[in-house]
């Protein structure tokens, strides 16, 4: 597991770095099928 440590003020976050970008993958793949069935709607409405 990789963490990285955030120090801010008085404050300590430990941020999993793994974790992190399993999120990142999951957002662009939301995104990506979210444009592609915009597309497809965009499509229909042309025909």
């Amino acid at each position: 597991m990789r963490s990285k440590l955030i120090i801010d003020g008085n404050a300590v976050y430990e941020l999993d770095e793994d974790c992190m970008l399993k999120k990142s993958r999951e957002e662009l793949r939301d995104m990506k099928r979210d444009f592609e069935e915009q597309e497809d709607v965009g499509k229909e409405e042309a025909e």
